[in-house]
């Protein structure tokens, strides 16, 4: 082909060079502004494709995709071929002239088509005029991306080489949309998925507005806030369950450089430990039973922002693992996936177990322990912030009256209980009891008798006044003095953490007895968690 053109003469010659080169210049200018409009991309190459045979470059032209699994090409787009001609149109690396190119990055030309084995026709008949056949690799970022082919009819007045310096041209221009398109597309795919994700934890759970204390204790802890948020150091907040370490992270996040990323939770003891390595990397299509499409785990999801993992003292041994590669290395891999993804995390981790006794028994990690505990906030549980309990009984309070439309108060004696009460559930019990009552309780001034279906039993026992003793009956005499129930007390007596203890686990022996044994019962009553009672019970061998 390439000696198809008469020359007569040098003049002729470069006459007919630079007039090939204009053809080629006016064609790639015209290619290149349809891409720039470019809204069906697969229609868009097609249209190119079909400017490419106007000036003879092919007789049919099909441009094919490397799929995921680096193994395959797949058509993409096509002229001049059959619905049923399409679907043949697959061919494994190395496969055929097609596979060929994509497997060594260079073009294939098959001069003759009918009498070279390179040359499969896997895409049916072609037309007795088509002779010649040109594949040439699509290559994006050093790496092939799939290949784009022409058949050569003999009436083409153009050489090999034009036609190749034509294909890799289109070829760099039709994979560089592609690569903007695929940028976007996951780009829109992430934001999609953060949507989705805040829009579940919305529904899912109740948050508090803000942290509220004033508590000497609290403010330390608001003064460490400001210092270590700037930074990117892992930050381990410990405390009792119902302590607020989730508001603590999210006050990390918001005062971080990482407040405009995403900020992602995940409680590490609410879900399956066969689903949590999951939930934390992401999976790939088919890597197990329901993976029906592939999945991002809440580290890729929280790229370029915070990821706080609860209850982190839940994971198992090999979880552990994983996670002390990602704080050090920054990469992971998703389940049933090869390929190292890199990841941009700030972690925020809680718990409420004693990890040092965890190290010591093998339980954790002692690596992953120094490495989560670079900056530890100690949150203090409620019965140590005393200032602070009013402000919040008031804040709840306020919040579920204006909720549930209802006008309340409390009486003297029924703010001095509550005021007294250890709150044992800490800020989440505090927030249940306040909705409880609300919802209980009728408009007007909430006396000590309506908090019994709020507060344990033996606790308003233990403080609530004796019935008073008349100092005299004119008409009846006097009865002799009683003994005092011993159930019953005049005043409290001074509480001690024994006594505490006592109180919480007789208040969880009643809550059960009055519930029949059910325990989710038994902590709704409570204000606890299913999860916070099965440990109580655990702790104090209470039997059930």
């Amino acid at each position: 082909m390439n000696e198809k053109h008469t020359i007569s003469n040098t003049g002729d010659c470069e006459t007919c060079v630079l007039h090939l080169a204009t053809k080629e210049v006016e064609l790639l200018y015209e290619i290149a502004i349809m891409l720039t409009k470019a809204i069906d991309v697969k229609e868009i190459f097609v249209q190119g494709m079909k400017l490419l045979k106007r000036q003879s470059y092919n007789d049919r032209c099909a441009l094919f995709l490397i799929k995921e699994d680096h193994e395959t090409l797949e058509l993409f787009a096509s002229i001049n071929l059959s619905d049923q001609q399409k679907k043949m149109a697959t061919y494994r690396l190395g496969e055929g002239a097609t596979g060929l190119a994509a497997q060594s990055a260079e073009p294939v030309v098959i001069e003759n088509i009918h009498n070279n084995i390179n040359y499969l026709n896997k895409m049916g008949q072609v037309s007795a005029s088509t002779i010649s056949y040109i594949a040439v690799p699509m290559i994006q970022d050093d790496e092939v991306i799939g290949v784009i082919s022409s058949n050569i009819s003999k009436e083409s007045l153009l050489g090999f080489d034009d036609i190749v310096r034509m294909l890799t041209i289109v070829g760099s221009l039709f994979a560089g949309t592609l690569a903007v398109q695929n940028r976007f597309a996951k780009e829109k795919e992430s934001i999609t998925e953060l949507k989705t994700y805040y829009k579940e934890q919305a529904l899912g759970e109740k948050r508090f507005e803000n942290i509220i204390g004033q508590s000497t204790k609290m403010k330390q802890i608001f003064s460490m806030l400001e210092t270590v948020s700037p930074s990117d150091a892992t930050i381990l907040v410990r405390g009792e369950t119902g302590t607020g370490k989730e508001l603590i992270a999210t006050a990390v996040h918001n005062l971080s450089r990482r407040s405009n990323g995403p900020f992602i939770r995940l409680n590490c003891a609410a879900i399956s430990e066969t689903l949590l390595e999951s939930e934390l990397f992401g999976h790939e299509k088919g890597a197990f039973t329901d993976a029906k499409e592939m999945r991002k785990g809440r580290f890729e999801l929280a790229d370029g922002g915070t990821l706080f993992l609860d209850e982190i003292g839940d994971i198992t041994s090999a979880l552990q693992v994983k996670l002390l590669r990602i704080l050090q290395e920054q990469v992971f891999e998703r389940v049933g996936g090869s390929k190292s993804i890199k990841t941009d995390v700030r972690l925020v981790a809680a718990t409420n177990r004693k990890l040092e006794k965890m190290v010591q028994e093998g339980e954790f990690r002692e690596d992953l322990f120094y490495r989560l505990n670079v900056i530890p906030i100690n949150l203090p549980p409620l019965r140590e912030r005393y200032e602070d309990v009013r402000l919040l009984i008031e804040n709840y309070f306020d919040k579920f009256m204006k909720q549930h439309r209802k006008k309340m108060h409390f009486s003297k004696r029924s703010l001095e209980l509550l005021l007294d009460y250890p709150w044992p559930g800490n800020i989440r019990e505090l927030q249940n009891t306040m909705e409880r009552i609300v919802l209980i309780c009728p408009d007007g001034e909430v006396d000590p008798e309506m908090l019994n279906h709020v507060l344990p039993f033996n606790y308003q026992k233990m403080h609530m006044p004796a019935d008073p003793v008349p100092t005299y009956a004119p008409e009846v005499p006097v009865p002799p003095p009683q003994e005092a129930s011993p159930q019953r007390y005049e005043h409290a007596p001074m509480l001690t953490k024994a006594s505490l203890h006592e109180m919480e686990k007789d208040s969880i022996i009643q809550a059960l007895i009055d519930n029949r044994g059910i325990q989710t019962k038994a902590a709704q009553q409570l204000g606890m968690t299913a999860r916070q009672i099965g440990y109580k019970i655990k702790k104090y061998e209470i039997e059930l």
